[in-house]
């Protein structure tokens, strides 16, 4: 008998009854019949007919403030310098940073809002492009989420969860959906540039990170110098043929010790060994931009050539949809604007504002916008009321994680669309409340996956990206 560690068992069997029971529980549900050819997934999905083969998140780190962007209060100017109402607070939570504040005064936006499209989506004068573009958006202006601190937000909705170690929504969909392209991860990861506020929070790989999925489907980051992926280059003196026998002979030994122990990590390593020699000619390809016609870069806007801006990676993300990238997650950080938010805003949305609409008119002639999903958004608000001293020009906002405003775009998507309300102070929902969870099964759910029946098994729990309590489809918003 090969030895078997007592870890190894468990570590192999508990692979195999996985897939088994996920197997098992979607037989009586064939997939759909005109579903995409690919490489890897699950033989059980999609559940039903998908509505995007592929989705694009541009996520706004740090929480856009949704009052100065998307949810006006034009009845705050009335009360600026004025005490937010403790009938309006309801006891909620507070961060340390504002829990000490003797008071907390109203702030009103000082920027402009009009009516744009055809049901006169209000959208502020930081977004001229994105305003042009409403026709083709969902806003949500009721999301909200528990978490009031900025690692726990952004760790819940990306993971799931609050605390680490759970799998990530791009490795979920890696997992159940594979790629259309073996040439390339199914989920890629940038962190764009920003010029904002520079002191902003960290972003750790467990946002993008597998959890307790095989490791081969955590996202793989690229970079804007150097190597796009790290290590991808050939070290000095090694050519691609060196390269390749070192490979089959590290296949051979690492093919050996799955034989023995059945270590599903190390069948992940002998894929990824693989997926990295291919990368070597397809990711320098994808970077390269230059045979970007003139008139597609100018949809992204004067930045667009310059490696690691945001329109750069919006640019990038487009490439990637099309060579078959099942999710792309784009990071924008600096949006914590606690102070010198007038300051910082305007920037932060001059980085993103035009290669956000510039992405949807590229995808759009292309024909892709049809099936591809596009999410923007953060991890939670920020509050009416002002942290630290405040002017008519000058004042910053504090998280809140109870009302904040996304939007969605593209596949399966119901364009010139406005859901859920809020109070006058932008501070609680009044109507449609929608959870993070329901963002995310949402997002399931246009790529054909119903969430309550897409689980893995883990320390005794069936895991599920959206979690053990109820989550809901946001149906007004769907087309």
């Amino acid at each position: 008998m090969n030895p078997l560690t007592r870890r190894h068992f468990f570590a192999g069997t508990s692979a195999g009854l996985g897939c088994a029971a996920l197997a098992a529980l979607d037989a009586q549900h064939a997939p759909a019949a005109s579903a995409p050819a690919r490489v890897g997934g699950l033989p059980s999905l999609p559940h039903h007919e998908p509505q995007a083969k592929r989705a694009i998140y541009l996520f706004m780190s740090g929480g856009p403030s949704q009052m100065d962007m998307w949810d006006p209060k034009p009845e705050m100017g009335e009360w600026f310098d004025k005490d937010l109402p403790d009938s309006i607070r309801q006891g909620q939570r507070l961060t340390t940073m504002t829990s000490g504040q003797a008071r907390f005064p109203i702030a009103p936006s000082m920027y402009k809002f009009a009516p744009h499209g055809d049901n006169g989506t209000m959208v502020s004068e930081l977004l001229p492009h994105t305003a042009k573009k409403v026709d083709e958006l969902a806003v949500v202006k009721s999301m909200w989420t528990e978490a009031i601190n900025h690692d726990p937000a952004i760790t819940y909705i990306c993971t799931g969860n609050q605390l680490p170690g759970k799998a990530s929504l791009g490795s979920w969909l890696s997992y159940g959906l594979g790629t259309e392209n073996e040439d390339l991860p199914a989920f890629l990861v940038m962190t764009a540039s920003w010029t904002g506020r520079q002191q902003a929070q960290a972003l750790y790989n467990r946002l993008w990170g597998s959890g307790f999925l095989p490791s081969k489907y955590q996202g793989v980051a690229l970079r804007s110098s150097g190597d796009p992926v790290l290590y991808l280059s050939n070290p000095e003196g090694i050519d691609p043929k060196i390269r390749r026998r070192m490979l089959d002979s590290l296949s051979r030994l690492n093919q050996e010790t799955y034989d023995r122990t059945n270590d599903p990590e190390t069948a992940a390593r002998i894929a990824q060994y693989e997926m990295a020699f291919r990368m070597q000619t397809s990711v320098p390809e994808l970077s390269n931009i230059a045979d970007e016609p003139q008139h597609v870069l100018d949809l992204y806007g004067p930045d667009v050539e310059t490696p690691g801006t945001f329109a750069n990676c919006c640019l990038m993300a487009r490439r990637m949809a099309e060579r078959g990238v099942r999710f792309t997650q784009i990071f924008h950080r600096g949006w914590d604007q606690h102070g010198n938010l007038p300051g910082d805003l305007p920037k932060q949305c001059r980085d993103v504002d035009q290669p956000s609409a510039g992405l949807l008119t590229d995808l759009r002639q292309r024909g892709m916008l049809d099936d591809t999903l596009v999410v923007w958004g953060g991890e939670f608000g920020r509050t009416i009321y002002c942290q630290g001293k405040l002017s008519k020009t000058m004042y910053g906002r504090d998280h809140h994680p109870k009302c904040f405003t996304m939007w969605m775009a593209g596949a399966g998507i119901k364009g010139a669309t406005v859901h859920g309300e809020t109070d006058e102070f932008s501070y609680n929902i009044t109507k449609d409340p929608v959870h993070i969870r329901d963002l995310n099964a949402t997002i399931l759910h246009l790529m054909g996956i119903d969430h309550d029946r897409f689980v893995y098994p883990f320390q005794g729990l069936d895991q599920k990206l959206t979690g053990v309590e109820p989550a809901h489809l946001i149906k007004p918003i769907l087309a």
